[in-house]
């Protein structure tokens, strides 16, 4: 990773200084640029896939609706990636949304015989910010979704990402190659930690643990299931089980109700 050394002064009343490095792929600016886009749900679909991959840099070019921003479907679609809308820009020409961007990647399907290389997104991404000097801002265009990119405005590109698809098939809806590349993106800058999806649930004590097994002995012979006079060792193995199944409180609960059920059937049964 480039790195850049900051100087910054010292403390108050002290003339010295601490030098530190901030990485340089903290201080690049991402940009997504739709180019003539048609249909407002795309427009609130692509805002929705960059935040959830932290990007809230959004250009529209000459878009088919002046009030795209602001449309119930653009909102609808956003699903709550309100601020990507109301930061996002509206511009005339490719040249204004462009301004600040230094490394500039198409989008295409397939191959075009003369132009920028094409790459597969990870495979350029790699290259990228692996050659020591990553760019200052990088920004991705996306064309109309009826015809894609202009020739010439692929021209102007460092590179053409192609996503990998199935031979037989690789229409992609405008939101969903945003969000393709977004990802690939995150995660060559480093990505996000996934969050914990199960809570850590509290293991039931040893005497809840007691109890339940003797609710459920009682329970197993009721239903002629354990022979009380030849035991054998359904119990000391039923124990070892749930020592290795470490049951919360709730899950004890749940047993003690299952041996109460078995009770009261076998109650109901002698009768």
């Amino acid at each position: 990773m480039v790195e850049e050394r900051v100087t910054q002064p010292g403390d108050a009343g002290g003339d010295n200084t601490r030098d530190f490095t901030v990485p340089a792929l903290f201080r690049m600016r991402t940009r997504f640029v739709l180019i003539q886009t048609s249909h407002a749900g795309n427009v609130g679909g692509v805002a929705r896939a960059m935040k959830v991959m932290g990007f809230d840099d959004l250009v529209l070019v000459q878009p088919r609706w002046a009030n795209v921003l602001r449309r119930e479907e653009t909102i609808q679609r956003a699903s709550g990636a309100n601020d990507v809308l109301a930061k996002a820009r509206i511009v005339d020409t490719l040249e204004e949304a462009l301004e600040g961007m230094s490394h500039l990647c198409a989008t295409a399907m397939t191959p075009r015989d003369f132009g920028p290389p094409t790459r597969a997104p990870r495979e350029h991404f790699a290259g990228l910010l692996g050659a020591g000097d990553p760019p200052q801002g990088v920004a991705f265009l996306f064309g109309s979704e009826r015809f894609g990119m202009r020739n010439e405005d692929v021209y102007r590109c460092h590179v053409a990402l192609s996503i990998p698809t199935a031979p037989t098939f690789g229409s992609l809806n405008l939101a969903a190659a945003v969000q393709l590349i977004a990802y690939d993106w995150r995660q060559a800058l480093g990505g996000f930690e996934a969050p914990a999806v199960v809570a850590e649930r509290p293991q039931a004590d040893a005497q809840a643990l007691a109890g339940m097994l003797e609710h459920l002995e009682r329970a197993l012979v009721a239903v002629d299931f354990l022979d009380p006079d030849a035991p054998k060792k359904l119990m000391p193995r039923l124990n070892q089980l749930f020592n290795r199944a470490a049951p919360s409180d709730e899950e004890i609960h749940i047993l003690r109700g299952v041996a109460k059920a078995m009770l009261q059937a076998a109650n109901k049964a002698k009768r």
